[in-house]
């Protein structure tokens, strides 16, 4: 069984697809809201994952 790698991205490439503001990203990753990782200091977040959960949220604001 092949385990599907994930779509690990930079705060600067998440941004490039239109998803979210580079500035909406690193409030995020600062809060502890994105799923990402750390090499060094450069933050690496899965793409697949954050699609997931932003596609999970309710579109209501009432």
């Amino acid at each position: 069984m092949e385990t599907k790698q994930p779509k690990m991205m930079t705060v600067r490439e998440v941004a490039r697809t239109g998803l979210l503001s580079e500035h909406a990203l690193r409030l995020m990753l600062k809060a502890g809201k994105l799923p990402a990782i750390y090499v060094g200091n450069k933050a690496l977040i899965n793409y697949d994952l954050l699609c997931q959960r932003l596609a999970g949220l309710s579109g209501d604001v009432n």
